[in-house]
């Protein structure tokens, strides 16, 4: 019998994620082009903004090359000194170790786990931490751990967020994900999670404030209801806004049929913001976001 030899198994170039962002002058993709060129390096994805507000450039890359990390690193470090950059390079595709805060609404919760789970969510949960302990069930049904401290006093409200703060250094957290946590984040957590803590609530924010915003959006007869996704900041539900969505309705809608809709256009909100900062899409600009889609 005759084996025809095999061929070698050709090495896999490294596939990078690169954002960049610096005060906006000249030169600057004409540098980061550069220096890529010496890396290697293949541009496969390229986006740029310069903002006329702020005065600041950014743009995002993906770049196959077969250097080595070191490498890339080396050949991007006189271009991201020359322009002070803030810059961040990361595998494409690369789970983002992600922590999930919850209380007793089901369905964000469920539709992160789900997504992670079918493939279609670049995360990684290792950990649902909950101040109820009613969706246990639903994070076992995935295999993710779960925990639940009551917040019912200042007292349990430190120790849950200190045990955020131990679970984020405990896990490697890059992210933490607030589905629909109703607890009011203290300030200093909120520094402590500047930039790396997604929330999600209800648009109708802040006309309707407090418990059961449907029955009072129902009350008034809305005709938009929709979600925000934004950053975690200590202004109550104004941090910079990552997306939003909304769906016209009308008067026929009854309160349960309004909370059916709104919740889901929460759960596809936030779902959506959270796939944009895993895959390194949304970039700070003040108090707004560069989103590249």
């Amino acid at each position: 019998m005759n084996v025809s030899p095999s061929s070698p198994t050709e090495p896999q170039p490294n596939h990078w994620v690169l954002t960049f962002s610096c005060a906006d002058k000249p030169g600057i993709v004409h540098a980061v082009s550069g220096a890529i060129v010496s890396a290697r390096g293949n541009i496969t994805e390229s986006q740029q903004f310069a903002s006329t507000d702020t005065g600041r450039f950014f743009m995002r890359l993906q770049v196959e090359s077969e250097a080595t990390r070191d490498e890339f690193e080396s050949a991007l470090a006189p271009v991201v000194e020359q322009f002070g950059m803030v810059h961040n390079v990361d595998n494409v595709g690369r789970p983002l170790r992600t922590l999930v805060l919850a209380s007793t609404a089901a369905h964000c919760l469920n539709d992160l786990l789900f997504r992670q789970r079918a493939g279609q969510l670049p995360i990684e949960i290792p950990l649902v931490l909950s101040n109820h302990g009613s969706l246990r069930d639903l994070a076992g049904f995935y295999g993710v751990p779960f925990e639940a401290l009551p917040v019912s006093d200042a007292a349990g409200k430190a120790a849950f967020e200190a045990r955020v703060l131990e679970a984020v250094e405990q896990y490697d957290i890059e992210l933490v994900v607030l589905a629909r946590y109703m607890q009011i984040i203290s300030p200093e957590l909120c520094e402590r999670l500047a930039g790396r803590a997604i929330n999600i609530h209800h648009s109708f924010l802040p006309g309707f404030k407090g418990a059961n915003p449907y029955r009072q959006a129902h009350a008034r007869g809305v005709k938009l209801i929709g979600a925000t996704a934004h950053f975690v900041t200590s202004d109550l539900d104004e941090g910079p806004i990552i997306e939003q969505n909304v769906v016209r309705v009308d008067h026929s809608r009854s309160v349960a049929e309004l909370v059916a809709i709104g919740q889901d256009e929460e759960s596809r909100t936030l779902t959506q913001a959270v796939k944009w900062f895993a895959e390194d899409r949304v970039l700070l600009d003040g108090a707004r976001t560069i989103i590249f889609r």
